[in-house]
């Protein structure tokens, strides 16, 4: 098994321990970003709310579609991100210049969108199901909700909102350009005081960081994807959307839900870096166990 599967595997595992840890967060801020009017609703009243009407099992609307997801997001980005940064890390090149971070995860981010955006929808549809009812409704299920989309929108549904989560591409560049350089001027600052590699606590301080940076700069279309993927009709397109919400809502309408989905993206991509990084270490060190044992194996018999 080569590395750049391991590293895809283990982006998949580490992507689902974080999605489990934060997923109320990520079905709040969800909600925030498809409510068209102004609430001025604090996470805790928002939390109290739900709970009301749905049971504490509201806050986990769309939790197996967001799981699947994010294990197939994590698993696809962190393979192609690897395969293409192996191709700029020869001659015993250590770390990725600015640009060639960009260029790597423009090609990872791509590939991970295309393949991915059908589960986000999904996922989004199940998040804002009982959204706007007064009393309990059944929540649909994963099958359930393709069902629904398949019957209303054909199978262009499970493609709404490309257009924005292409241009979200971004967000991850971002986020692993910013930690390829903290990493690379800590690591080098590391080396220069003598105080041995990185921690996985160095891995998840990194990874808060270049989340919240890569967050708050693309979170307008995070809004604007949320809707269409949620099957607003109202927007002709991205851009038409962008200047809809402006006109309807002033420019706190960019930025429903920013709260919670910025805690909730710095947790994410916190412990995603930790456990990636541990869970790929630990997988390489069973693996190189495993083979060591069937060459002692071969040579006894």
């Amino acid at each position: 098994m080569n590395d750049n599967v391991i590293h895809a595997m283990a982006g998949a595992g580490g992507g689902v321990m974080a999605m489990t840890a934060t997923y109320p967060l990520v079905f709040l801020s969800t909600r925030a970003a498809v409510k068209t009017q102004n609430e001025n609703k604090s996470v805790y009243e928002a939390v109290l709310e739900i709970l009301e009407r749905e049971g504490i099992l509201g806050l986990y609307s769309g939790l197996s579609s967001s799981l699947l997801g994010i294990a197939v997001t994590n698993g696809v980005y962190y393979y192609f991100y690897e395969r293409s940064k192996g191709i700029f890390l020869t001659g015993g090149k250590k770390g990725l210049s600015t640009l060639e971070s960009i260029i790597t995860g423009l090609i990872a981010g791509s590939a991970t969108t295309i393949i991915s955006n059908p589960l986000w929808v999904v996922q989004t549809s199940q998040a804002v199901h009982t959204m706007d009812s007064k009393t309990r409704v059944e929540k649909l299920g994963f099958l359930q909700t393709v069902q629904h989309i398949l019957t209303k929108f054909g199978m262009k549904g499970f493609f709404r909102g490309i257009g924005p989560a292409l241009v979200l591409v971004v967000n991850p560049v971002i986020q692993y350009s910013v930690f390829e350089q903290l990493k690379n001027f800590l690591t080098a600052r590391r080396k220069l005081q003598r105080k041995g590699n990185l921690t996985d606590w160095d891995f998840f301080v990194l990874g808060a960081i270049s989340k919240l940076v890569a967050t708050s700069v693309t979170y307008p279309y995070i809004v604007v994807k949320a809707r269409l993927q949620a099957g607003a009709t109202k927007y002709r397109s991205s851009m038409n959307a962008l200047a809809t919400i402006l006109r309807e809502e002033g420019l706190e309408g960019l930025y429903k839900g920013m709260g919670s989905k910025l805690l909730q993206s710095v947790l994410t991509a916190a412990i995603l870096f930790a456990f990636q990084r541990r869970i790929f270490l630990m997988t390489k060190a069973a693996l190189t166990l495993r083979d060591s044992s069937l060459v002692s194996l071969r040579r006894t018999l």
